[in-house]
């Protein structure tokens, strides 16, 4: 009998799949992982913000440190305005130059600033183990996508033999039909269990494309780039006796060293400090400060010659022995001219060293109201300490009811796969049974098939529980710390 084309191309492309994926790189379990760690965006975005957070950790610890700021400042003014060295009016045009250094220290607050330096070192700290956790967590759905994959591969090597299988059952009916043994029906009911068969197998090939998609896409892998996975034998995973992961021993273990519980507690830590800060900020605080300054200052114009015309009364008038006598001033203009560029900072050097000044000062600054900002502020401090440890006792009770979750699925799913590999061996018996039957021609094709298939059907079924038990005890095996191992 001649196979259909399609169902011949079909085994065609699936030879050359399988020829074509075994001569690209492969990708295990810890290649996949680590390459997650590095470029999954998720990963990416909590990196940043744990490094804004030492940045404002680093800022903060900054406070601690006097003020100090250098300013200087250099032009031309003109019209009524007042001169910078003498503080009186003139209407000369001048150039100016001044300094100035001004330092402050906050001398001692009710250890706010210490506070506030606590409170963003924890809050740093917690920002790394959010790090931490979401690693983790892609750690943990890189595997889910992983094994989805290894179980998608299994039940395309299942429907490829299935396929081979019913091939091999058609060549053997088909020979005996044209002997004239069995009928025509036959024939033609294995093939179309091989149209079937295929089918399943193409479904398989799907499924498989499909979740090496989603694989792809957790480790920021563009979807057009070639990517295919080691196939470790299920059988060789390791998996922890599930005795030794009893829930009440994980959780413990977990909730001490799970980077989710970790933040929540820095967390809290940090907000007692934050509280501790928001306190001190309705006390006075007393700070010291100084200040070095100096200035300079010169006209346009320069005086060139002073000529003197007479003498005139000025109205005033001097007793000398009993007799008065006006007061005479003498007369007469003064002429000036432009000063150049370079004879304006003439007497710079004197001019900045008679204007020197300082100052050295303390203050004390008490809050009296100022809107009630630093009382409310405060009783938010207090609230936030309160959410914080309800959102602690909320994480840890969630985590206690998943990790009892997890125990139970892992230990149903433990069960389910024993189960269906009790019921895979009967059926695989049955089939060998049939198989002897149906070569000594007592059993017809119907019954031949409803074996098979019943056979391949607890295959699948015993695969995918074996696989889904894998995962539950990797997820167990994740709480307790150990990891995700393949």
């Amino acid at each position: 009998m001649k196979i259909s084309k399609p169902l011949f191309i079909i085994s065609l492309l699936s030879g050359c799949i399988v020829f074509n994926a075994s001569a690209q790189d492969k990708w295990d379990l810890r290649r996949c992982v680590e390459y997650a760690l590095a470029h999954n965006i998720s990963v990416l975005q909590t990196d940043v913000q744990a490094r804004v957070a030492e940045v404002n950790e680093k800022q903060t610890r900054w406070s601690q440190y006097p003020n100090a700021d250098f300013s200087t400042n250099t032009g031309l003014q003109w019209g009524r305005s007042i001169d910078p060295t003498t503080n009186q009016f003139t209407s000369n045009q001048l150039l100016y130059q001044g300094y100035s250094l001004n330092a402050g220290i906050t001398v001692f607050n009710w250890h706010r600033i210490r506070n506030n330096i606590i409170a963003a070192d924890l809050n740093s700290d917690a920002a790394k183990m959010d790090v931490d956790k979401i690693k983790n967590d892609i750690s943990l759905t890189v595997a889910t996508y992983y094994l989805q994959v290894l179980l998608a591969y299994q039940q395309i090597i299942i429907a490829e033999q299935q396929m081979k299988l019913t091939l091999s059952q058609l060549d053997v009916v088909r020979k005996k039909v044209n002997a004239g043994a069995v009928p025509e029906l036959d024939a033609l009911t294995i093939e179309g269990q091989y149209a079937t068969d295929s089918a399943n197998y193409i479904t398989a090939r799907a499924t498989a494309d499909q979740n090496l998609l989603q694989l792809k896409q957790v480790l920021n892998i563009d979807a057009g780039q070639f990517f295919d996975i080691a196939l470790p034998p299920v059988e060789q995973i390791p998996v922890e006796p599930i005795l030794q992961l009893q829930p009440e021993t994980v959780f413990q273990i977990a909730i001490q060293n799970q980077p989710a519980q970790k933040a929540n507690l820095l967390r809290i830590k940090s907000l007692e400090a934050s509280l501790r800060s928001s306190r001190a900020a309705m006390y006075p605080t007393i700070s010291v400060g100084g200040s070095l300054g100096t200035n300079f200052s010169s006209a346009d114009k320069k005086v060139t010659g002073v000529t003197v015309t007479g003498l005139k009364a000025n109205g005033d008038l001097v007793t000398v022995g009993g007799t008065q006598y006006p007061v005479f001033t003498p007369d007469g203009y003064v002429t000036q001219s432009k000063k150049t560029f370079s004879e304006r900072w003439d007497g710079w050097g004197l001019q900045m060293n008679n204007n020197f000044r300082q100052s050295l000062g303390f203050s004390i600054s008490v809050p009296i109201n100022s809107s009630g900002q630093a009382k409310f502020n405060y009783q938010r401090s207090k609230l936030d300490l309160k959410n914080a440890e309800l959102t602690r006792s909320l994480a840890d009770q969630t985590l206690k009811n998943d990790i009892y979750k997890a125990y139970y699925n892992a230990s149903a799913a433990l069960e389910k796969f024993h189960a269906a590999q009790k019921t895979y061996e009967i059926n695989k018996k049955a089939f060998e049974f049939a198989k002897k039957r149906d070569e000594l021609g007592l059993l017809n094709s119907f019954d031949y098939l409803t074996i098979q298939n019943n056979m391949n059907r607890s295959q699948y079924d015993m695969t995918s529980a074996q696989f889904d038990y894998v995962f539950k005890m990797k997820v167990l095996e994740f709480y307790k710390g150990q990891g995700i191992k393949l």
